[in-house]
């Protein structure tokens, strides 16, 4: 079983190549996340900072979008933290890893490599489904320092905005 020794080792940058997997991916997750298609995909990939997958053994594993402030991104989460913290974050919009490589750490090696990219902004925003719940990614972030600070949503469809603060003085 590989295991993610080296968030160096496990994240590229999406190609054309690697579309049709990440949009496999997501509409696997899709009811974690937002509906996505290559269109919506090549727009995100314009406005992130990051627009990663995920390797493990050869195969595309999983991806990462992350954005840093200033995009025209038009998420309602994203704008969120832009009107309260202005320039000093990156948004974790998605991360996605498939059944079949989940437990090999690829998860935190991602999240070291988010983060340690955060550090600059000095936070690290995202959010989690809290209604309906998403337990073991509610539990994760709790266990790696994310706090709450607000919510947004209707009932049925309700997120949890978590915040890890990882300025150089943390």
């Amino acid at each position: 079983m590989t295991t993610a020794e080296s968030n160096d080792t496990v994240l590229a940058p999406i190609s054309d190549a690697d579309v049709e997997a990440v949009l496999r991916l997501n509409a696997d997750h899709v009811e974690l996340l937002s509906p996505m298609d290559a269109d919506r995909l090549g727009q995100l990939r314009g406005w992130a900072t990051r627009a990663d997958v995920i390797r493990c053994d050869g195969e595309v594993a999983g991806f990462v979008l992350v954005f840093g402030p200033g995009t025209d991104y038009d998420s309602a989460n994203y704008r969120w933290f832009a009107q309260r913290y202005a320039g000093d974050f990156h948004y974790l919009d998605r991360i996605v890893i498939d059944d079949r490589f989940r437990r090999r750490g690829l998860a935190s090696a991602v999240y070291h490599a988010v983060e340690r990219d955060a550090a600059e902004a000095g936070r690290l925003t995202l959010e989690v489904n809290s209604d309906p719940p998403n337990a073991p990614s509610l539990a994760f972030h709790r266990a790696r320092g994310y706090q709450p600070v607000g919510e947004l949503g209707e009932p049925g469809h309700r997120v949890v905005l978590l915040v890890k603060e990882t300025g150089p003085n943390v």
